[in-house]
Formats: structure tokens, C-alpha cells, sequence
């Protein structure tokens, strides 16, 4: 079938995950839904995605607002067209105030655009740091600065890297890969890569030993 089909098929694989993660207790979830790259795509390709998202957001904010659910989008919306923007800004607006999942969209984004916008807003409002700046002094600049960084990525569709996404915020996330397509990803699918986390030891540079409480060198 037409790629286009398995866009379409998607959106009802993304609210069903939507769905799970609020029943399971996530607190924030980000799919990336364009990247700054994907302007490479055939022309006709682009262009229904563009109408597809403002579709999309214009449903689905509603049913999140009912839901008691934050939408967030990261990303450069300069490139898209004023109707898509004005249903970012809508959407944002209409689910401002609710406490539950957040859920991010990441459209028009990239991990290396996020580090290099954030550097470059740095400099701008903080110019003496130019020479001196850190981490701790970036991180408020970046697109997820008031998130926690992720604790788990899953990568769909039998794919193996990172495609930049999140390059600065993943540096310690536990990464999941399956095979399975994105439009066929499933309740059970999250549940299998949330299983296959839960049996992981996160020790953030530390040893084991240190992570179990049995030394405190």
C-alpha cells in the first residue's frame, strides 16, 4: 500500500499509546513526528503530512484536554505553514493547565538544532559566558529543559540508531529496538519494551556494587 496508508494507520497506533501510558502512570511521553530531516521526503509525501498533523492536532487536543493531558511540541515552527502554527499554539494553550501525561511532540526537530539553538540562546541573553559556560548552564535552554531527562527510547521498525533525536538528553536512556512497524506497535508492544527496561540496572557510571548499596566507594 501507499506510504501514506501507514501514516494514517499511526495516528491510531500513537492514541492507543497515548492511552496506555496514561493507564500505566508515565508521566511524559515525546514522539517524534518530523524531523529536520525529513523535508527530504518526496514533495507530495511532506505535504500530506503537513495536513495530516493539523488534522490530527486539531482531534486529538480535544480528546487530550478531556483526558486531563499536557501537549507539548519542540521544534523549529518557522518552515511550517501559518494554519499548522496556529493549531500548535491552540492546542498548547487548551491543555495548559492540566496536571496528567505530558505529551510532546517533537515536529520540525533535531537533536543537534536543539544543542545549537540552546547554545545560540544562551550566548544571546548571557554573553559573558561565553568562555565559561556548562552544562548545568545550557540545560535550561534546551527544547525539554523542564522534563526529566528520558528513561527509556524506542526505536519502531527494525532500525538501529538514534536518528537524531535527543542527542543531548538521551546520554543515559535505556534504548529499545523492535522490529515491528510503527503503524502495528501496540499496547503489548509498550509493554514488552517497558519489561525488557525494568530488567536493566541503571548505574550512571557507578558499579553495581554502588547501585545495590553494598559499597560506598
Amino acid at each position: 500500500m501507499p506510504r501514506v496508508m501507514g501514516h494514517q494507520r499511526g495516528v491510531e497506533s500513537l492514541r492507543e499509546v497515548i492511552k496506555a501510558c496514561r493507564d500505566l502512570g508515565v508521566e511524559y511521553l515525546t514522539v517524534f513526528a518530523f524531523s529536520s530531516e525529513n523535508w527530504r521526503r518526496p514533495s507530495d509525501e511532506v505535504s500530506f503530512l503537513m495536513n495530516l498533523f493539523v488534522k490530527v492536532l486539531e482531534r486529538e487536543t480535544r480528546r487530550l484536554y478531556r483526558d486531563n493531558m499536557r501537549l507539548k511540541i519542540i521544534g523549529d515552527r518557522a518552515a511550517f505553514n501559518p494554519v499548522l502554527q496556529k493549531a500548535m499554539v491552540e492546542g498548547e494553550a487548551l491543555t495548559a493547565h492540566n496536571t496528567g501525561l505530558t505529551f510532546t511532540v517533537a515536529a520540525n526537530y533535531g537533536g543537534r538544532w536543539d544543542v545549537m539553538n540552546a547554545v545560540h540562546n544562551l550566548l544571546r541573553e548571557q554573553p559573558d559566558k561565553a568562555q565559561t559556560f556548562n552544562e548545568a548552564d545550557l540545560t535550561p535552554y534546551l527544547a525539554t529543559a523542564d522534563y526529566p531527562e528520558p528513561d527509556l527510547f524506542i526505536r519502531t521498525g527494525g532500525e538501529q540508531r538514534i536518528s537524531n533525536f535527543m542527542l543531548w538528553q538521551l546520554a543515559y536512556t535505556e534504548l529499545y529496538f523492535t522490529d515491528t512497524l510503527w503503524p502495528a506497535f501496540t499496547r503489548e508492544e509498550l509493554n514488552t519494551a517497558i519489561a525488557s527496561y525494568q530488567k536493566r540496572e541503571r548505574r550512571f557510571g557507578r558499579t553495581s556494587e554502588q547501585v545495590q548499596g553494598k559499597t560506598d566507594a
